[in-house]
């Protein structure tokens, strides 16, 4: 791609700027996904962004020295206690300047306690780099971005051996200094473990047991600990969808991680890819739209799945079905298009060439669809 990480603007930025216009702004999303990239693009040249992650910037905010420019940009405001009532001070000033909160955790999570911030800001979500985003149009950029990831840093460092270092020390950086900062977790060792095992488990429902017996701790623990890990923008976990005359899975989730290339296994990885660009156009939509959209999977007790399922209240809008190359069409996709033949069907390969319709589903390269989202 020809593109660089500093040259690129975000697809969020121009709804950031829409937004500050009326409110606060808040965009949480992973660390080093492009978060104050953005903020930055956004400053221009102003000296406007404090972190509490500074330790300089930390005692600014805590002796209210902001910067004297239109917008003042807080990095990591949730890690203090208090920070719902200091934006609230401050936004109600009459006075006050523009507002940008970022943020590598739910920022609509870690509250704690303090005023209701209601009405006074938008919140959006900031996702990898996508298909749509770069503009990807053939096989082989697509191979790229399913190898380096969709983070900034190394998607556009080019070099899959770096990629590879970066998500290693990606993910010790969130257990050692992200998590203990935000959580009380005991047992860090046990926590990375966890970690390290989770993506050799993506693609089928996610058993609570199982980790438990794995890792030796109890249920409580094992739930807590992927609910931190989906808290902070590790993974994201899929219910499932289905009536009672589909006799579908009714409790059992999938999840995926938001940096793919954990996953070792290519067509798992690929998988996780598309669950990613899902999820980033139905956050999109929700956040910027108000759309009730939801991401969700099938499976019945008959063992017919779908990969994807993407809702609109209670009605399915599309299936979606992964394949590594060109294959015959799904069954499950062909059940679920019978019995809902209103909602768009697509079969998506990685390597694959043909593209066709039949009964309805369509069956094309990834990039026919994927550079339709955002």
């Amino acid at each position: 791609m020809s593109k660089t990480l500093a040259r690129h603007r975000r697809y969020l930025a121009e709804q950031v700027e829409r937004d500050l216009a009326r409110k606060m702004v808040f965009v949480g999303g992973p660390r080093q996904v492009g978060k104050t990239t953005l903020a930055r693009q956004l400053l221009g040249r102003h000296a406007g962004y404090l972190s509490w992650d500074i330790a300089e910037d930390r005692e600014r905010i805590l002796r209210r020295e902001l910067p004297a420019t239109q917008l003042v940009v807080f990095d990591e405001l949730h890690k203090y206690r208090r920070w719902r009532n200091y934006l609230k001070g401050l936004y109600d000033r009459e006075d006050h300047s523009r507002i940008l909160v970022t943020g590598s955790a739910r920022l609509d999570l870690y509250r704690f306690g303090g005023d209701s911030l209601q009405g006074r800001y938008h919140c959006l979500r900031l996702h990898p780099l996508s298909v749509a985003e770069l503009g990807i149009a053939t096989g082989r950029d697509l191979l790229q971005l399913t190898t380096l990831g969709g983070f900034p840093e190394p998607f556009f460092g080019g070099s899959e051996k770096e990629a590879r270092r970066w998500s290693r020390e990606y993910r010790t950086r969130l257990i050692r200094d992200e998590i203990p900062s935000l959580e009380h977790v005991s047992d860090l060792g046990q926590l990375e473990h966890m970690m390290v095992r989770l993506p050799e488990l993506v693609g089928s429902p996610l058993s609570i047991n199982g980790l438990r017996e794995h890792l030796q701790i109890n249920h409580a623990t094992a739930s807590r600990w992927l609910t931190i890990f989906e808290n902070l923008y590790a993974i994201f976990r899929l219910p499932p969808f289905g009536t009672p005359r589909l006799r579908a899975v009714k409790k059992a989730q999938k999840h995926y991680h938001w940096d793919w290339t954990l996953v070792a296994d290519p067509s798992l990885r690929f998988e996780n890819m598309v669950a990613s660009h899902l999820l980033k156009w139905v956050h999109y939509e929700q956040d910027v739209a108000g759309r009730h959209l939801e991401l969700r999977y099938f499976r019945d007790i008959d063992g017919r799945e779908a990969d994807f399922v993407v809702m609109e209240g209670r009605t399915p809008r599309w299936f979606v079905e992964c394949k590594m190359g060109d294959a015959p069409v799904d069954s499950g996709l062909v059940y679920l298009k019978t019995r809902f033949p209103a909602a768009a069907a697509w079969q998506l390969s990685a390597t694959g060439t043909r593209d066709y319709v039949r009964d309805g589903i369509r069956v094309a390269p990834a990039t026919t669809f994927l550079r339709t989202l955002i």
